[in-house]
């Protein structure tokens, strides 16, 4: 099968219109053939596997094997063992209540493939965030068209070979290219669109969708914050969000973008996060266990970022004694106080190992400072205490919380994953995301018994007198 596609921008349009052709001769894919489809997916992922792992550290120039099997290939397989699983009971119609007005009708509900997905994918982790929506598309029935990053060729090529041997072009199609060929993308008129990626982005992309009216499911980011209460002993604490920041380097839209902590034990907390730091990554600089920057031009982003922190006045704490070094854009986190709501690292996502620790006096005060900003894609609590995990819970809004623990709720199969607000949009998860990519079609179905006739014109008679008093109680 060939996987190739003309990457001109002329050539989308054409590539759509095969797709939607393909779709609409075989509008109903069987039980069967999904999970056939998904089956062989699985398959090809595992078969792959050391590809894979290759191709991203290939791609990053560093990128620990660990992180690119615990973050981009096991929760695909995850994913896709949960969705045959679950997928008979998911396409099942659903009943629904006629109510006394409408008998002896029934109702149902159908759940139907909407067409063609078009998947934009970013570089950060791009198996896990094109396969993920992806399985959901084919578990809906669906074709799909993803549009791979630029920034990861390596790993596009392994994907692309891959996919080949599973689906046509005409099903599943990988779309490469830099900033024309994304805006293309994104205005192509797909049945859904699924955009994962930031926030400055999403507004684009979910304008382009407005002139066709595609609706879309914006998967954004935004300043998650961790919240360290204070009953929570500090070294827990840490060993309980590093991992999160830590991560493909921070290179994570559910990362912890700051810290609020309470004022007395900020020096504590930088303390145990350097030793804890130095416990999981020891010889850091030869440590194999810990990620680059995927390139020159996010690392310069980043170090402009702190730049700017440090020119107004933040202090920097790296959590590791080795110097930075541009030439393996290799970057400990860089712990950093006295930051001020003017400095670039307090206006936008991060997305890296930058880490600012704010202090607080009270847990209303933290509350405040998180609500006076945008709503974020993941909120973080440190706290054992029930009272204090119900009052953030209740007066917080962000897409998901973990208590007691950073980005792992991004595995619950079972569970919707997305934004709310500049952080996204709608969800893909689990059933919700066979729900988003299927239109949800009413069907009413009346028998050789028409009860309809009752309230034909003319009005006002006997029954319909009777029908109106009865109802409008």
């Amino acid at each position: 099968m060939n996987m190739a596609v003309d990457q001109t921008v002329n050539s989308l349009a054409q590539l759509l219109d095969t797709q939607r052709s393909r779709y609409l001769s075989q509008p109903a894919p069987s039980y069967q053939s999904r999970v056939n489809k998904l089956t062989q997916l699985k398959l090809a992922l595992l078969d792959n596997q050391q590809k894979i792992i290759d191709a991203l550290n290939q791609d990053y120039g560093h990128r620990s094997a660990n992180d690119t099997v615990i973050s981009d290939i096991l929760p695909c397989i995850n994913n896709i063992n949960y969705t045959i699983k679950h997928l008979k009971s998911w396409m099942k119609p659903s009943r629904r209540h006629a109510g006394m007005l409408l008998s002896p009708s029934r109702v149902s509900v159908q759940y139907q493939p909407l067409g063609v997905i078009g998947i934009i994918v970013p570089w950060n982790f791009p198996i896990m965030l094109s396969m993920g929506p992806l399985v959901t598309a084919i578990a809906a029935g669906n074709g799909a068209m993803l549009k791979m990053s630029e920034f990861t060729p390596a790993t596009n090529a392994v994907l692309r070979q891959l996919l080949a041997t599973i689906f046509e072009t005409s099903e599943v199609a990988i779309v490469e290219g830099e900033a024309e060929v994304a805006a293309e993308f994104s205005s192509l008129p797909f049945d859904h669109i699924l955009f994962t990626g930031s926030t400055v982005v999403g507004r684009h992309v979910m304008r382009a969708a407005a002139n066709n009216l595609t609706p879309v499911t914006l998967e954004l980011g935004g300043k998650s914050p961790a919240i360290i209460a204070p009953d929570m002993p500090m070294e827990t604490a840490v060993e309980r969000l590093i991992f999160g920041k830590c991560l493909n380097a921070g290179q994570i839209c559910v990362a912890p973008d700051y810290v609020l902590c309470p004022a007395e034990k900020v020096d504590e907390f930088i303390a145990a996060y350097r030793a804890r730091f130095s416990k999981m990554y020891p010889n850091f600089v030869n440590n194999d266990d810990y990620g680059n920057i995927i390139n020159d031009r996010q690392y310069q982003r980043l170090m402009k970022v702190l730049d700017d922190a440090k020119s107004k006045g933040a202090n920097v704490t790296s959590a590791t004694d080795d110097p930075v070094s541009s030439s393996s854009r290799k970057l400990a986190t860089q712990l950093i106080t006295q930051t001020t709501d003017d400095m670039l690292l307090m206006q936008d996502e991060i997305f890296g190992p930058l880490l600012p620790i704010i202090s607080y006096h009270n847990i209303s005060e933290a509350i405040s400072y998180v609500n006076r900003g945008d709503r974020p894609l993941a909120l973080y609590l440190m706290s054992f205490d029930n009272q204090t995990q119900q009052t953030i819970l209740q007066q917080t809004h962000s897409g998901g919380v973990c208590i007691n623990d950073t980005v792992f709720h991004v595995a619950a199969d079972d569970a919707p994953f997305g934004g709310i607000g500049p952080s996204g949009m709608g969800h893909y998860h689990g059933k919700e995301g066979f729900l988003t990519f299927s239109h949800a079609k009413t069907v009413l179905n009346s028998g050789k018994i028409n009860t309809g006739i009752f309230v034909h014109p003319p009005y006002g008679g006997f029954i319909q007198r009777l029908l109106m008093k009865f109802f409008l109680r």
